[in-house]
C-alpha cells in the first residue's frame, strides 16, 4: 500500500523527469520519450521510473543510454526538486511496454474477427 507522500513525491518525480527526457528528447528528432510511472520505495531512497518509447523499435537502444546516464539525470532531478525533498532518492528506469501489449492484443483480436466470405465472422 502506497502511502500519501509515496504517491505525492512519485507524481512530483514523474513531473519533473519528463521535463526532462522532454528537453533532452527535443534534440534528438523523431523520438519521444515519456514516463509513464513512477515508484518510490517506502523509506523514499529509491525510485523506479517507468518509460514509454517511441518508435518502439528502438526502446532497448535508449534504455540502455538512459541507464548509463543515470547518474547526470538524477543530478538534474535533484537541481529541480531541492526545494521540495532533501534528498533525491536512487534511480531505476525501466520499460513500460504496456502499450504495445495493449497494441498486440488489438491486433489478435482483430484478426480472429475478420469476416469470410460468406460473411460469417470467424470465433
Amino acid at each position: 500500500m502506497e502511502t500519501t507522500r509515496q504517491a505525492k513525491i512519485a507524481r512530483l518525480l514523474q513531473k519533473e523527469l519528463s521535463e526532462i527526457f522532454r528537453l533532452q528528447t527535443a534534440k534528438t528528432h523523431g523520438v519521444l520519450i515519456s514516463v509513464s510511472a513512477v515508484r518510490v520505495s517506502p523509506d523514499l531512497s529509491v525510485a523506479k521510473a517507468y518509460l514509454s518509447v517511441f518508435p518502439s523499435d528502438k526502446s532497448k537502444e535508449i534504455l540502455d543510454n538512459v541507464n548509463r546516464s543515470a547518474k547526470t539525470i538524477r543530478y538534474e532531478l535533484a537541481q529541480k526538486v531541492r526545494y521540495q525533498l532533501r534528498k533525491t532518492p536512487e534511480l531505476s528506469f525501466f520499460l513500460d511496454d504496456s502499450l504495445d501489449y495493449l497494441e498486440n492484443i488489438d491486433t489478435l483480436l482483430a484478426k480472429d474477427h475478420t469476416p469470410h466470405q460468406d460473411g460469417s465472422v470467424k470465433e
